[in-house]
């Protein structure tokens, strides 16, 4: 199984369909699951295992997402947990207040398994990285990445790429040396896009090479890409 066996989500919500329905998915892509029922339980459940990912459902009894997010920021040991909350469509005032106490991201209902299953994944991908520095920048070789800005300076001049191209540059310089198939990339940058093919991969290493210089991305001759620092 992969590293996401290492990693202890915790959900959190008041309806039992949803806590089901995420907790079949994530535990099936090999996560260890916890639930909780309503927002003071679940910043108890919290305290007891620690996870490293919660996801906080706004609307809850007794005490709800927002105010258990608030509080669980306040904790030291939760300082660098992610909390995501889960949202409808119309909830965007949810969404600003739940970023204002600290939430990482959001998920819109209704559930859909593969995107959350994705998000979840990539959200925990984040800080696998140990050149990856506080503030959301990465800084390898004479780059530095702002992941939060979606910008990329070289030497101290920016340097604009399309999304796509910013997150196959971040995926390879967050592991320098290692060697990305072309599978890994895909998994990675595409997810669950059916019409992205090697070429796709090809013509966007190929623009970064353009934009960058030929120094950064080596290919590795049958096999994929990776980044040389």
């Amino acid at each position: 199984m992969s590293t996401s066996t290492k990693h202890k989500i915790l959900i959190v919500d008041d309806e039992p369909d949803i806590l089901e329905l995420i907790e079949y998915n994530l535990k099936k892509e090999g996560y260890q699951v916890y639930s909780a029922s309503n927002g003071q339980e679940g910043v108890n459940e919290a305290k007891k295992v620690l996870p490293d990912l919660i996801i906080l459902d706004i609307m809850m009894p007794k005490m709800d997402g927002i105010e258990a997010c608030r509080i669980m920021r306040t904790m030291p040991e939760f300082k660098n947990t992610f909390m995501v909350f889960l949202t409808a469509r119309s909830e965007e005032y949810s969404e600003i207040a739940g970023f204002n106490v600290g939430a990482d991201d959001y998920i819109a209902k209704p559930i859909k398994p593969r995107a959350l299953v994705s998000r979840i994944n990539a959200i925990l991908r984040r800080n696998s990285s140990p050149e990856e520095v506080s503030d959301n920048k990465l800084e390898v070789s004479d780059l530095v990445i702002d992941r939060e800005a979606y910008l990329v300076f070289q030497n101290g001049n920016k340097v604009v790429l399309a999304k796509k191209e910013f997150e196959l540059l971040y995926l390879l310089a967050s592991k320098p040396g290692k060697v990305y198939t072309r599978e890994n990339i895909l998994k990675n940058i595409w997810e669950d896009s059916v019409v992205v093919t090697n070429r796709t991969i090809d013509v966007h290493i190929r623009k970064l090479r353009e934009k960058l210089g030929e120094q950064y991305v080596a290919t590795v001759k049958g096999v994929g890409y990776k980044f040389e620092a």
